[in-house]
């Protein structure tokens, strides 16, 4: 079979894209029947608009499918290697355009790639209407996408692809590509080409491609699990370290050791150590999550994470990951509290909103006799000469005398050290 038949040199996922709506897979909310995309391509009446969405779900085939069935000239650019030479160009033919009473559409894939200048060479001609942009983006554009151009623009955001969608769109490949059809393929295990996939229609398809050339000899091709890895080694993990992405996976991995779930915490941990996330990023973050929600629950917390993170250090990846899940399970299961957190949050704001009054001369150090003469450090009572080492003193300025800012929990050893201080400072009736 392999003397007979020429392997194409255009890959699969560009060979079977969609040319029309109807033939498009997902998106359903954005080119369904009511879609507001589906809307402004039927009638031809477009505006500039951003797409915004994971590898894989469309937004490229969105543009493209734009082009083939608007009356307006088309130019398509990606941020990568394109710049603003590139943009002015399309801007000068889209003014003689407009003289003809002609549209001009200009799509810039990975728009968030572009600088600030090149994304301002564009505002001009995008708020005369002398270009309609389509601008298609896997980052957040609140972050990346200056907010002029952003307000002359809708937004919308496309879905990660479903495992039903992935279905649809592998079997019409297989049944209408010229170069597949002539295969026969007896069973495709779909669950797992999804999961390798991480719902990229073009990572899914360049697989199924390669899975049948690597099997090319045979009578019958059976797309199973095995064949597969041989092809891709690795799940195509959608996770981008400088990105939105690397932002909202940590937040959850906080969020879930914060929240007691050990489980959960470990989930986002190897998304993220999958993804190629810095362990000694991750290693940080649990150093500062020990002291602003363990704190003095559990003290150890803060110790374990310093440990780890020097541990983490000196090991590197892949051990790494069995130091980084210790501390992690450690940490979600230890007992919570953010009062040293608050504590000094309340302190920052008195500093910060409220007059600084002088030290009272109690509290002064008195290296010299002429300090000593004007009273620094006098009557100042040393705790340790004191039963229980401990003395009822005032130790802020006069004028504030007896504030609290450190609201100890009654969970872990912070119950104790709550007690003990709510006994020292009974006449203040502090800590209650």
């Amino acid at each position: 079979m392999s003397e007979k038949i020429t392997i194409p040199q255009i890959p699969l996922a560009e060979r079977v894209r969609p040319k029309t709506l109807n033939d498009f897979r997902g998106q359903q909310k954005l080119v369904g029947p009511d879609g507001p995309l589906r809307k402004m391509i039927e009638s031809d009446k477009l505006s500039s608009f951003i797409l915004w969405g994971p590898p894989g779900s469309g937004k490229t085939t969105i543009a493209k499918i734009i082009s083939n069935q608007t009356q307006s000239e088309f130019f398509q650019l990606n941020a990568v290697s394109s710049g603003v030479k590139d943009v002015r160009q399309v801007i000068s033919v889209a003014k003689e355009n407009l003289q003809h009473f002609k549209k001009t559409i200009l799509f810039i894939d990975e728009i968030h790639r572009f600088n600030k200048s090149q994304q301002d060479a564009l505002l001009a001609a995008v708020e005369s209407g002398e270009i309609i942009l389509i601008g298609a983006t896997t980052e957040n554009p609140s972050f990346e996408v200056i907010p002029p151009l952003r307000s002359r623009a809708r937004v919308y955001i496309l879905e990660e692809l479903s495992s039903e969608n992935i279905t649809e769109i592998i079997d019409s490949a297989i049944k209408n590509d010229k170069f597949l059809s002539d295969f026969n393929i007896t069973s495709i295990d779909y669950d797992y080409l999804y999961y390798i996939s991480g719902g990229d229609a073009r990572t899914l398809l360049n697989t199924i491609e390669s899975a049948v050339i690597d099997n090319i000899d045979k009578s019958e091709i059976k797309i199973s699990k095995e064949v597969i890895e041989n092809v891709i080694q690795q799940k195509n993990i959608f996770y981008d370290k400088a990105g939105e992405d690397h932002y909202n996976v940590i937040s959850a991995f906080i969020k879930s050791v914060r929240g007691s779930d050990p489980d959960a915490s470990l989930y986002w941990l190897a998304r993220m150590l999958e993804g190629g996330e810095d362990p000694l990023f991750i290693a940080r973050r649990l150093i500062i999550l020990a002291s602003e929600d363990i704190g003095n629950a559990s003290p150890n917390g803060l110790v374990l994470a310093e440990a780890a993170f020097g541990a983490v250090e000196k090991i590197g990846m892949p051990e790494a990951r069995i130091i980084l899940a210790q501390c992690v399970t450690y940490l979600a299961a230890s007992p919570k509290s953010n009062a040293s957190y608050m504590g000094i949050q309340k302190a920052l704001s008195e500093v910060r909103n409220n007059k600084l009054y002088s030290v009272p001369l109690h509290l002064r150090n008195a290296p010299t006799n002429l300090m000593k003469e004007v009273g620094y450090g006098s009557g100042y009572k040393y705790p340790h000469d004191f039963d229980s080492n401990f003395i009822s003193e005032n130790y802020f300025p006069e004028e504030i005398r007896g504030s609290q800012y450190y609201y100890p929990t009654g969970n872990g050893m912070e119950k104790q050290m709550k007690e003990r201080l709510k006994e020292y400072w009974k006449d203040l009736k502090k800590y209650l």
